[in-house]
């Protein structure tokens, strides 16, 4: 285990102070599903702006403001990507003492460890907005100078936000980000154009609102629960010759939801690497 490692291990040992630097949507979404699940930590918040700030932290307007004696055992980074180049030095000083876990889109670990110190312990991860409640998942990777002790840590932290996954090829977290990280999105236009398509159809707006999110929330959970495949679940649902065959017809045309779906990922995927340059 590399020195930094060590330190880390030790200040994890001393204490479980918890370091959010950045309480935006994604920032508020984890630090929402720690305190819904009642881990063991004290959790201290720089965030300059009050209207994003909530109960359930300690809170900080910068990084001058923070008191000299905390050390957090862990510091998670979970500003906008173009942002983090310009706060990382005011984190610097904490490498060797505390663990890193960035959760900004495309920003790689040689990256962060060029504003943090070639010895600083740092987690990457990809987490998604339905962390807030307890239904997110996440994908992370780590540096050589991470501890085990660390990385436990980390991995409650995520879970306590749903479901996590490890990966050694960080290259992965691109295509991560594309397909989870910025999933959420693509899911919640299905529902705004399927009740667009309701209210075309005749339906009232509120009623073809709340058929959309129903659909679209049960469907989800009916895929999370069953061990079928989505591509069984969708034969299920289809009758030869059907309403659901005529729709689905539309959908898996050449030009339809199948080729416009790759490319949008495609396109989120080109855009999270173009951000580690």
């Amino acid at each position: 285990m590399s020195r930094a490692g060590s330190r880390s291990k030790k200040s994890l040992k001393a204490g479980r102070a918890i370091l959010l630097v950045g309480c935006g949507k994604m920032g508020g979404a984890l630090l929402a599903g720690w305190t819904k699940t009642k881990i063991p930590a004290s959790f201290h918040v720089v965030e300059p702006a009050p209207a994003k700030r909530r109960s359930g932290a300690r809170y900080y307007a910068s990084a001058a403001k923070l008191p000299k004696d905390l050390v957090p055992a862990l510091i998670v980074l979970a500003v906008k990507p173009q942002a983090l180049d310009s706060i990382l030095p005011d984190y610097r000083r904490f490498a060797g003492r505390a663990t890193f876990l960035s959760i900004a889109a495309g920003k790689t670990l040689a990256a962060l460890a060029r504003g943090l110190g070639p010895d600083a312990a740092i987690i990457r991860a990809m987490p998604n907005t339905p962390a807030a409640i307890g239904r997110g998942i996440t994908v992370a990777c780590t540096n050589a100078h991470v501890s085990k002790a660390a990385r436990v840590l980390a991995a409650k932290l995520l879970a306590a936000a749903g479901e996590l996954a490890w990966v050694e090829d960080e290259s992965l977290l691109d295509p991560v980000t594309a397909v989870s990280g910025s999933g959420p999105a693509y899911v919640f236009l299905l529902i705004e154009s399927l009740a667009e398509a309701g209210v075309a159809a005749g339906l009232p707006a509120a009623l073809a609102e709340k058929l959309a999110r129903a659909t679209v929330a049960g469907a989800g959970e009916l895929a999370r629960l069953s061990a079928e495949s989505a591509a069984g679940l969708r034969e299920a649902v289809t009758s030869p010759g059907g309403t659901t065959r005529a729709a689905l017809d539309v959908l898996m045309a050449p030009d339809g939801l199948k080729p416009l779906m790759a490319r949008a990922v495609a396109a989120a995927t080109k855009r999270s690497c173009d951000l580690a340059q």
